[in-house]
């Protein structure tokens, strides 16, 4: 029994950290419309500036650094990059961001090499016994800290000016445009608070129990994509809600992977796309997303 409460809280702590990263997704999709695929390579930016800048400057400076280089990553990609392809498919765009993604994470896989980098956290290896079972402190830290991000966006986003002008760019562009909403101040924003969530989220992915950030960091982190997916890409509320199934059923199948060898090694890592493609069957929007009307 307290292998199985360890598993789901770790399932749950990790789905968190997953959910501020599909927020990302979310929040770019609901004022561009577009999937941004690069979304991993600003994680491993912030991630790698919060690293390398820890030794000099302490943790929590190094940690906002990151955070400020991952939002201004997003910015620049946004300007640079998207605004100027003046393309209107937004799948030609969501292709664009793969090709961002590929330079980026070149770029930063070079710099890293084969070294694997300490985030410098004040937790390090600890572990909290709670009833019987151990807990590492990261993974309280990761709870406790994606909760309140998630809870501060979501009040943002529903009670604030800019929550307001994101919404309208998300229901209607052009009647927003009209009624003197700046579309590219909320695409802007979208793409900082983005990549400053990525850049959070790659501090708990990298932290204790995993030895520290290398080059495959972004691998990592593309296992938010079926959270943000099977919750809806245009729900707020399915990033959350796909951040932990994702999670948890990750952990549960890595954790009982002795009793599902049926399945093949490694069912753990792809259990999470077999739940996506199972929920997808189901609702092809989503669990959250909304629907698509067609008059027939």
């Amino acid at each position: 029994m307290s292998t199985f409460i360890e598993l789901v809280v770790n399932g749950v702590s990790a789905g968190s950290v997953y959910a501020l990263i599909a927020l990302g997704f979310v929040i770019i999709f609901k004022a561009t419309e577009v999937v941004n695929f690069a979304h991993a390579s600003l994680l491993l930016a912030g991630g790698y500036v919060t690293a390398v800048l820890h030794d000099d400057i302490g943790f929590l400076p190094a940690l906002g650094a990151g955070i400020a280089a991952a939002a201004a990553a997003g910015v620049l990609v946004e300007l640079v990059v998207l605004r100027r392809a003046r393309v209107e498919n937004h799948a030609v765009l969501a292709i664009v961001t793969i090709g961002v993604d590929i330079v980026l994470t070149t770029a930063l896989t070079r710099e890293i090499g084969t070294q694997v980098l300490s985030m410098g956290d004040p937790w390090q290896n600890k572990i909290v016994d709670i009833g019987g079972v151990g807990i590492a402190q990261t993974r309280i830290a990761a709870f406790a800290v994606a909760s309140v991000l998630i809870a501060a966006f979501l009040l943002a986003f529903r009670y604030t000016s800019w929550g307001v002008a994101m919404r309208a760019a998300a229901e209607d562009g052009e009647t927003a445009a009209l009624m003197g909403v700046r579309l590219s101040r909320v695409s802007l924003s979208a793409w900082a608070v983005a990549g400053a969530l990525a850049a959070v989220a790659a501090l708990f992915l990298t932290v204790f129990p995993t030895p520290g950030l290398d080059r495959s960091t972004s691998f990592a982190a593309m296992k938010a994509f079926p959270a943000a997916i099977l919750g809806g890409l245009d729900s707020t509320t399915g990033a959350l809600a796909g951040g932990l199934i994702v999670g948890l059923t990750e952990s549960l199948v890595t954790g009982y992977q002795g009793d599902l060898a049926f399945m093949g090694r490694g069912i753990g890592e792809v259990a999470p796309f077999l739940v996506m493609l199972a929920v997808l069957l189901i609702r092809p929007a989503g669990l959250f997303g909304t629907r698509e009307l067609s008059r027939v």
